[in-house]
């Protein structure tokens, strides 16, 4: 079955250019003039991947990816004209994947699109009772196959992104790597990111797989130079 895809955004040449080249890679496609109804499209259709742009009337795209992440967990880009600092980090605050500034170079973002969808798609197969390959810290369970994290047993449902940032650290216990070079590693040197993007991805892993957020013993920090995996 073709991956589907839903572009929710305002501006009709901005959605068409997206459903062309979207539909020239086999793509099928959903579609949404505002936020309410590309949330509406998302619980009722649920498709593979959401493109989501921010600014748009009714909801805007923060408050969309907010309320799609509380119940679904496929993929969401976020798609903003607005480069400042502040508009990157409210993304990966509601729950977002990943996110490409306009305007943006088509190749990036198909790029970006299939990334996603096959990062997405390893985590969709069944599980099964199997020794998880990435190893097991304490009470903490990787398994990278499955793209797949128990804690004392029990599934922790991590975003694309969390997963590959705590694959990556787990896999260089004890090393510690600057904002920078997660940058480079996670996100791919051709993530136009700032080094916020790391922090706020580091502290809601913190919050997901830690007893305590404030008192970590698996994500820690090394202050002045980064972040580094222990336990």
């Amino acid at each position: 079955m073709d991956k589907r895809i839903l572009i929710v955004d305002d501006e009709k040449n901005i959605r068409d250019i997206i459903i062309y080249n979207l539909k020239k890679e086999g793509y099928q496609i959903l579609q949404a003039a505002d936020g309410e109804e590309g949330v509406r499209l998302a619980m009722e259709e649920e498709p593979d991947l959401i493109l989501l742009d921010i600014m748009m009337p009714k909801m805007d795209g923060y408050e969309a990816c907010k309320k799609i992440r509380e119940k679904k967990n496929m993929p969401i880009i976020m798609l903003t004209a607005r480069a400042e600092e502040v508009d990157k980090v409210l993304g990966l605050e509601f729950g977002a994947d990943d996110y490409v500034t306009k305007p943006f170079g088509v190749r990036e973002l198909m790029a970006r699109v299939k990334a996603n969808l096959r990062k997405a798609a390893f985590r969709a197969e069944p599980a099964v009772d199997t020794p998880a390959a990435g190893g097991a810290f304490e009470r903490l369970d990787l398994n990278p196959d499955r793209y797949e994290v128990r804690k004392d047993g029990k599934i922790i449902d991590l975003t694309l992104r969390e997963f590959e940032l705590l694959k990556f650290l787990s896999g260089q216990k004890g090393q510690v790597f600057s904002r920078e070079t997660l940058l480079e590693k996670v996100w791919g040197y051709e993530y136009f990111g700032d080094v916020r993007t790391v922090d706020v991805t580091i502290r809601r892993l913190r919050e997901k797989i830690e007893d305590d957020p404030g008192k970590p013993v698996y994500i820690l920090t090394k202050r002045g130079v980064g972040y580094y995996f222990d336990c």
